[in-house]
């Protein structure tokens, strides 16, 4: 039985772009980082070191060349905030693209985007 969702794959162009626009911009940290050399590095990043789920930030084109059949578009995530506005307030100042928040039956929610121009939603229920 599946008891909880562990990491969510992220398949960016730049990682260290991508690594430096959730640490820098949003506040996630670095839980580890793994490089065989050979070109396979992935990051694992996360709202705390001791958060129970994680992104792991892939480099897209290597994994298209390793799995050809892969879908590498990126997944739909919903975060959750205790406080909309003033997150929404943060990261517009930090030139992150923000959306207007928006009330939906379960509560409020904006999108932003990543460098890559990747959407991802913030809601405070």
């Amino acid at each position: 039985m599946i008891k909880k969702i562990g990491q969510i794959m992220l398949y960016v162009n730049d990682q260290d772009a991508a690594v430096k626009f959730w640490t820098e911009k949003v506040g996630f940290v670095v839980k580890a980082e793994e490089d065989n050399g050979q070109g396979f590095r992935w990051i694992e990043i996360a709202q705390s070191s001791d958060s129970e789920t994680s992104i792991v930030l892939h480099n897209k084109e290597f994994v298209a060349k390793m799995s050809p059949g892969l879908h590498l578009g990126t997944p739909s995530l919903m975060f959750y905030s205790d406080n909309l506005e003033e997150l929404r307030s943060d990261l517009s100042n930090k030139n992150v693209i923000v959306g207007e928040i928006v009330n939906m039956p379960s509560g409020k929610v904006f999108n932003f985007a990543d460098d890559e121009e990747n959407y991802f939603a913030v809601m405070q229920k």
